[in-house]
């Protein structure tokens, strides 16, 4: 863990000397104005000031938890609390929720003053925080109840699968997961996200009419067309699809509208991500998401009862959610090297669906709406090349401008 940390915060190290950089790289000379750059730089290295400090506040809290064997006294403690108030303590279902309980008001106390400060000082500096200190408070205790609702019927179904899981727990768990994932595919954007942003048909005009022309023309069964009022809370932009087999949904937040100059840059975003949808990466994403969870779970049954395992880190029994906590623990650098892979294949999906909008004409749109939306959120115009790789999802502007200028390079399959 330690180990990872020195290595990532070399990365990050060199990331903040590229955003230290005064000028812009060449092909964005003439395409960013120096006000925006300035903006962005400072908006950035503001941001990564503040991701050194986190970093290292949380290595130092997660190294003193484990080396202090915190969590064996933890597990110890909330089993007594359970007694205290007249609760069966060898349930190891409600000796489980007891420890969860607790570890979600540390993590709450522990979060909430870089969540503060994110979100009132750094965000709201650089003008992307619309938030009132209310309906942050708001959202927080709506995120708390929601886990008190949904977490104690999975963790519970979680460990009794553990329990009479056999040979085959790793299927049993991998199934349940897989079941779950699909069931909040459905719900989350149906029920949970209203309860955070306001949902409303966009409205009739020249902007729907061309996105449900093309959404037609590539044979998108597109039933609902939202927008979402994100500049509520904040400035930056953003649009998604969901949505299973026949039934699917497109959102464009308010701020997106807004910051784009006319209505094919717009559109250009979306047959980006139709792009996605037409490539089917949505569905090779989530394949894979699933392989690497049962292979998690398979290394998990593996050592879910060894016993010198527990007692290394101070526990003389063997509960069903330590077992998970102590295994991840012990994967991180494999999990880290998961998601450099992960993050590799997303750029290249990222490249196929500006190719596809591409093709479908919208490269000149495609182009001014990622130079408005890289301007409008402020995001880093300097990267290095080792930190990009590591972390990013999506290829820098520079690479994708590049990649829709170049007649030959990163067509779609």
């Amino acid at each position: 863990m330690i180990l990872m940390y020195i290595f990532e915060t070399y990365l990050d190290i060199r990331q903040h000397r590229a955003l230290k950089l005064t000028t812009l790289p060449k092909p964005l000379l003439g395409v960013i104005s120096d006000e925006k750059f300035k903006r962005s730089r400072d908006y950035s290295l503001d941001k990564s000031y503040f991701h050194f400090v986190h970093e290292a506040v949380t290595i130092l809290m997660d190294t003193t938890i484990l080396y202090y064997k915190v969590l064996p006294w933890f597990w110890k403690k909330s089993g007594e609390v359970v007694t205290h108030v007249g609760l069966n303590a060898e349930n190891e279902i409600i000796h489980t929720l007891a420890f969860l309980a607790g570890a979600m008001v540390w993590s709450q106390i522990t979060d909430l003053p870089f969540s503060l400060y994110s979100t009132f000082a750094i965000e709201a500096r650089h003008g992307f925080n619309k938030q009132t200190i209310w309906l942050f408070i708001r959202d927080m205790v709506k995120g708390i109840l929601l886990s008190m609702i949904l977490g104690p019927p999975i963790v519970a179904a979680i460990i009794y699968i553990v329990q009479i899981g056999g040979p085959y727990l790793a299927i049993y768990l991998w199934g349940f997961m897989f079941v779950l994932a699909l069931l909040m595919m459905t719900i989350y954007p149906i029920i949970i996200a209203p309860l955070f942003n306001t949902f409303t048909p966009l409205p009739e005009g020249v902007l729907r009419e061309k996105i449900e022309k093309l959404a037609a023309s590539l044979k998108f069964p597109l039933k609902k067309l939202f927008v979402v009022d994100g500049s509520t809370r904040s400035s930056h932009s953003n649009a998604y699809m969901y949505g299973f087999f026949k039934n699917k949904r497109i959102v464009l937040y308010d701020t997106l509208i807004q910051q784009c100059s006319n209505e094919d840059e717009i559109v250009s975003v979306i047959a980006h991500e139709l792009g996605h949808w037409k490539l089917n990466h949505t569905v090779y994403s989530f394949v894979a998401v699933q392989l690497l969870m049962f292979l998690q779970f398979g290394g998990y049954t593996l050592v879910r009862n060894s016993k010198d395992l527990f007692e290394s880190f101070g526990f003389e029994d063997q509960p069903i959610i330590i077992g998970l906590i102590i295994f991840q623990h012990t994967i991180i650098p494999l999990q880290h090297l998961l998601s450099f892979c992960l993050n590799l294949v997303s750029r290249a999906f990222e490249f196929q669906a500006d190719a596809f909008a591409k093709n479908l004409g919208y490269a000149p749109q495609l182009r001014a709406a990622l130079v408005k939306l890289q301007e409008e959120n402020l995001s880093a115009m300097n990267t290095d090349p080792w930190y990009s790789a590591y972390h990013y999802s999506h290829p820098p502007l520079v690479e994708r401008l590049q990649a829709l200028e170049d007649p030959d390079s990163k067509k779609e399959d």
